[in-house]
């Protein structure tokens, strides 16, 4: 049984593996393919960067460490992997696609259990959003989840399906770049795992230097309605600093940040070290 089980952890793995090998192929295919954002300053880089329903392709490489996390104090670990894409509808409009893939190392939850790593449940969100917005920017659509999770302890085997929208302000010559996106997922089906009742809120607060420096906070406030009133929220503060690099002709954004859960439930995590790459493509 023990062989069989390292059998099937190491094929988890590696398919795993295979998908993020496959992820990074497309993205550097695009960009030797793609021209790069020339034209464009650091600063303006920048902010394009900061908006999540820009008109431009980018794979953005996220890593959550949440520390102090589940009944055993342990530290867990999510990459997502973010591409957006954009969908000219026409000259008046645009769908953008945001599809997220957590990669997820998770702690033991309990003296029995083990830790478990693969592939959690997918998001995919379409925002239909005027293609020609200045100062005030806004989308709205729709948000799927999908039980892709290679371990039952990473994720739920019910469909999900809700609202979302965003809504920000960026304008040429203002450093400011702030906003709020929100969501709201419910399970669609019954399936033994339970179902689920998520809500996301996540306002974004940036500064932009000449340069391409900027500084930023961005928390990701979550709720659980299924929860009791006690443990539903979560709720962090703190802030970080990004800067526009490039690689050869290929703007990357880079970030870190750390957040303190000021509200967490009982075996939520006491804070987060967030890091990101972003390769960010013309469309």
């Amino acid at each position: 049984m023990s062989r069989l089980k390292t059998l099937a952890s190491r094929t988890r793995y590696l398919s795993l593996w295979g998908l993020v090998s496959s992820i990074a192929t497309l993205t550097f295919a695009l960009a030797l393919t793609r021209p790069a954002l020339g034209a464009m300053s650091s600063e303006e880089l920048a902010k394009l960067a900061q908006n999540p329903i820009a008109n431009l392709i980018s794979v953005p490489f996220q890593n959550n460490t949440n520390f102090n996390y589940g009944p055993e104090d342990g530290t867990q670990n999510i990459l997502n992997i973010q591409p957006v894409i954009p969908i000219t509808l026409s000259k008046e409009w645009n769908l953008i696609t945001r599809t997220i893939l957590p990669v997820i190392w998770q702690p033991q939850l309990g003296p029995d259990q083990d830790s478990s790593f693969g592939l959690g449940d997918t998001q995919f969100s379409a925002f239909l959003s005027p293609s020609n917005a200045n100062g005030w920017i806004w989308g709205v659509g729709a948000i799927a989840q999908l039980p892709t999770h290679t371990d039952q302890t990473l994720g739920n085997n019910n469909w999900g399906l809700g609202p979302t929208a965003v809504a920000l302000h960026l304008s040429k010559g203002d450093p400011w770049v702030y906003g709020m996106l929100v969501n709201n997922l419910w399970s669609i089906d019954s399936c033994s795992s339970g179902s689920y009742n998520n809500g996301l809120i996540q306002p974004f607060l940036n500064y932009n230097f000449e340069g391409g420096t900027y500084l930023t906070s961005a928390p990701i406030i979550t709720v659980d309605w299924t929860a009791d009133s006690g443990n539903r929220w979560t709720v962090p503060l703190g802030g970080g600093i990004g800067h526009i690099f490039h690689l050869g002709r290929l703007p990357v954004n880079t970030q870190i940040s750390g957040y303190y859960n000021v509200v967490t439930p009982d075996d939520g995590a006491d804070w987060q070290l967030r890091a990101q790459v972003q390769l960010m493509f013309p469309k």
